[in-house]
């Protein structure tokens, strides 16, 4: 459990050495700061608060919400191979997401209106998808999603996976999952074939790391819930596989509305 829910203010980054996986680099960090990119593509997305960034001769401005429940998200696209320098311009919360690639792409700054809004599933398993960095986006390997989840409702139903090859169907994705929240959520973690069987309470600052296995969550009642998905595989593609047992809730969908409170950010 410990090696997979990392408590806020435990954690700096994650990166493939330390999460015993390929690609996939996750990390949050507050005001001003230079780094490189290093081995891997990486896309900066304001949690809250504004910022410049600078990177081999070229300046973006981005950002804006006071924080993620106050608006649609920004994002700056980095290849590999590149230094870069955040100004930040007032109070500033920069998620940076990672993972290793081979190849120099562009940098493309993605603006809100940019943002895919997908409302997914009904009833009290509904939730709001903004698609920030989506398989049609031109990386490698990284993908970025922020999902929004009413209080009470239950978010990622029913359980899915992404831990084997079977295209179209599902594909082996790594992922993890950063909570924002002002009350807590309880995470399901599961693997048959793994030996797992994890839940937890997950709060504000949490870092969930999902290596394989059918996972789940629900936010608690009279908090609304937020967290930022960042994923990378061999394959562009977002393909899940239910748990065979609870994939029949699909069909009862048909008979549900989607949770009105949905969208929650526009």
């Amino acid at each position: 459990m410990s090696e997979l829910l990392l408590k806020a203010g435990a954690w700096e980054q994650v990166t493939p050495e330390s999460a015993g996986w390929r690609y996939l680099f996750f990390g949050v960090r507050q005001g001003s700061f230079s780094a490189e990119t290093g081995d891997g593509e990486v896309a900066l997305v304001p949690l809250g608060g504004r910022c410049r960034v600078e990177a081999e001769g070229t300046r973006w401005e981005l950002g804006g919400r006071a924080s993620v429940f106050d608006g649609m998200p920004w994002a700056l696209y980095l290849p590999r191979d590149t230094g870069y320098r955040v100004e930040a311009i007032g109070p500033l919360e920069l998620a940076i997401c990672g993972a290793r690639c081979q190849r120099r792409r562009e940098p493309v700054l993605v603006h809100p209106e940019d943002v895919e809004i997908e409302v997914r599933g009904s009833g009290n398993a509904t939730r709001q998808i903004n698609h920030i960095l989506e398989p049609e986006f031109p990386a490698e390997r990284l993908l970025v999603v922020e999902v929004f989840t009413p209080a009470g409702d239950w978010s990622s139903y029913p359980p899915h996976k992404h831990d084997e090859d079977h295209p179209p169907g599902e594909v082996v994705l790594e992922e993890t999952y950063y909570y924002r929240t002002d009350g807590f959520a309880v995470q399901r973690l599961y693997s048959p074939r793994h030996g797992l069987d994890l839940t937890a309470t997950v709060r504000d600052g949490d870092l969930v790391l999902v290596p394989y296995g059918y996972h789940t969550t629900a936010a608690a009642h009279g908090y609304d819930l937020y967290y930022l998905n960042a994923l990378a595989g061999d394959r562009r593609s977002m393909a899940a596989a239910d748990d065979p047992d609870l994939a029949w809730i699909r069909s009862a969908w048909a008979e549900l509305e989607p949770d009105p409170r949905v969208p929650l950010v526009r």
